[in-house]
């Protein structure tokens, strides 16, 4: 029985709305998934929908976080007195500045990376397949490096955020669902977008850019589009991050290519490439697997999340929802009338 998606989404929106007040000891933790399943949509605008593979999308995490931050601070405070390690002063933020600064810092941060990503972009497309995934992975080294030599924003020690003006399980609450409405709306985004020519552009590039470009496709416009666009929902959520951390520095929180750089990808890898659930899926399974290796196979987490990656790249290449397109081909919308002869509908 195949669900209405009507019915399906609204199921899903009441959950979202439910979830924290369900389980309010893992509010933190479905903040968190939230923030997995963001990044993940995101990534897969590009490495899955395009076939640009970027394991710098963390360049736009971490920049995030700190364009936030600035904003919030600076709005207020001059930035390089607060974030003197020598200082010794008391910095008060109102609960007005505290929740302007939530708003105006992470809007700030998402435009501040869409630019950014122009600007990235204009360097690091001319490489493709492996050059561009190594290329992005160095701009997000470079930077976490620059970040934490710059003494303006606290260098290595990082940057301390204004607490929350209230009860701390009224702060956890409230960043879980900045980061659901945040979610909630990349999809909403994407569901449309996905329906447009723009995805049949971006298809076309992954599929033979050199053909698209011989027809006339102006590749280089949409594929910094496109990242441009994943670059601005990533900053949003490296803005929220800030104040969720409330502290982070830059190598070990911002920039942190070797764990939440790596996951987006994975979580895409699992779920399934070039999907609209796919990245979504995989999130949740992946940040569910996670959780249980890091809570009862302490010292074995890593070795449990590389034997995930090894059997989901040897054994389902084209993730979970290509193995059950594969396995269920009438929840997809294709008919198997007779041996040999497939009648196909509607992909998702």
């Amino acid at each position: 029985m195949i669900i209405p998606k009507p019915v399906l989404y609204i199921g899903l929106l009441a959950l979202t709305v439910a979830a924290p007040f369900l389980f309010p000891a893992y509010m933190t933790q479905l903040a968190t998934l939230w923030l997995m399943i963001i990044v993940a949509m995101t990534w897969d605008m590009t490495g899955g929908q395009m076939g640009y593979n970027s394991l710098g999308n963390i360049f736009f995490y971490g920049t995030g976080m700190y364009v936030a931050a600035v904003i919030t601070i600076g709005m207020v405070y001059d930035v390089r007195e607060y974030t003197d390690a020598a200082g010794g002063g008391i910095f008060a933020f109102t609960e007005g500045q505290y929740f302007t600064g939530l708003v105006l810092g992470s809007i700030g941060a998402g435009l501040f990376c869409a630019l950014c990503a122009l600007a990235v972009g204009w360097l690091t497309f001319g490489l493709r397949g492996p050059y561009f995934a190594i290329g992005t992975l160095g701009v997000a080294i470079a930077a976490g490096e620059l970040v934490s030599n710059w003494e303006w924003i606290g260098a290595g020690q990082g940057i301390s955020m204004p607490n929350y003006p209230g009860e701390f399980d009224e702060f956890k609450l409230l960043i879980y669902f900045v980061f659901a409405g945040v979610g909630v709306l990349l999809f909403i985004f994407l569901n449309w977008l996905y329906t447009t020519r723009f995805r049949s552009a971006i298809n076309a590039i992954r599929d033979d850019e050199d053909k698209a470009e011989a027809m006339g496709l102006r590749t280089l416009r949409y594929k910094l589009v496109s990242w441009s666009m994943a670059a601005f929902f990533v900053g949003v959520a490296g803005g929220v991050s800030a104040f969720q951390l409330i502290h982070f520095e830059p190598l070990e929180t911002a920039y942190q290519t070797i764990n939440l750089g790596i996951f987006m990808v994975v979580c895409v890898l699992l779920g399934g490439k070039g999907t609209l659930w796919g990245p979504i899926i995989g999130a949740v399974m992946f940040h569910v697997i996670k959780e249980v290796t890091w809570n009862y196979f302490l010292g074995w987490q890593w070795v449990a999340l590389g034997a995930i990656i090894i059997v989901t790249v040897v054994y389902f290449q084209d993730g979970l929802l290509g193995w059950l397109r594969l396995k269920k081909p009438e929840w997809f919308g294709i008919r198997v009338t007779k041996k040999d002869e497939v009648v196909t509908g509607p992909a998702e």
